[in-house]
Formats: structure tokens, sequence, C-alpha cells
């Protein structure tokens, strides 16, 4: 398992990791299996989507601050509820197949670290299992 650090600039934010993991894959010299992507933490996430068009990760973030705002009747004392609920709903991992030493991602897709609750400095996880 390997990792890495992420420092993210705003409080929601979509990152391109896609080159990391692919790094990370290529040094690991597996040619087939699956790569885990796994983000350890509450507020943040990762997912899988277009970066052809930086307007897609824009409109995902508009969208989910309009669907889920930063304030809103939450209970949680530290007033980042709405982070929660986001990271929640993205998810804390990714599974992308390897095939031929390369990730198995359609032609406009990448793996995004999603920030929901920054700016920090958040860590990613990279498993590469071999397997047939």
């Amino acid at each position: 398992m390997r990792q890495f650090s992420v420092r993210t600039q705003a409080r929601g934010q979509m990152i391109d990791i896609t080159d990391r993991v692919r790094a990370i894959l290529r040094e690991s010299g597996v040619a087939s299996g699956i790569c885990c992507v796994f983000v350890p933490h509450t507020t943040a996430a990762v997912t899988i989507n277009e970066n052809a068009d930086p307007d897609v990760p824009r409109d995902i973030l508009s969208q989910m601050d309009k669907t889920i705002p930063m304030r809103g009747d939450y209970l949680h004392g530290e007033g980042n509820s709405a982070a929660h609920i986001k990271a929640s709903l993205f998810g804390a991992s990714e599974t992308v197949f390897v095939e031929n030493g390369a990730l198995v991602l359609g032609t406009w897709q990448s793996i995004f670290f999603c920030e929901f609750d920054g700016p920090r400095t958040r860590q990613v996880f990279v498993k590469i299992i071999p397997g047939g």
C-alpha cells in the first residue's frame, strides 16, 4: 500500500489524482488486477468522473452546494455537517480494474479527490492487488 498527500485550496474542490495513482501503479509493476483508492477522511471523498471539461467538476460542486448547503438545520457542533453528508454520498473509495499495466478508465474518466471541508492537507491510500 502507498499513500500520498493532497493539499486543497478551498472549502469545496475536486482535484484530479489520476496521474499520481498511475505512477503508483507503474512503480508496482502489476500488469493485471485491481487498484483500490481510499480516502481516510469523513469530510472528503473520492470519485470517478469526466475531466475533459473543467466545467463538470465545477458543476458537480455547485449542485452539491445547492442540494446540501453549508448552513442548514444541522445539529453537529463543528459546523461541517454538510461536508460529512457530501462525503457519505460520494464515498471513501473507488476500485479500478488494471489490465496491461494500465488503469481501465473510460476515455473521459479521471479519479478525483473531493474536498468538502477545506482547505486542508489530506491523505490518499492506494493499494494495487495483482490478479488474473
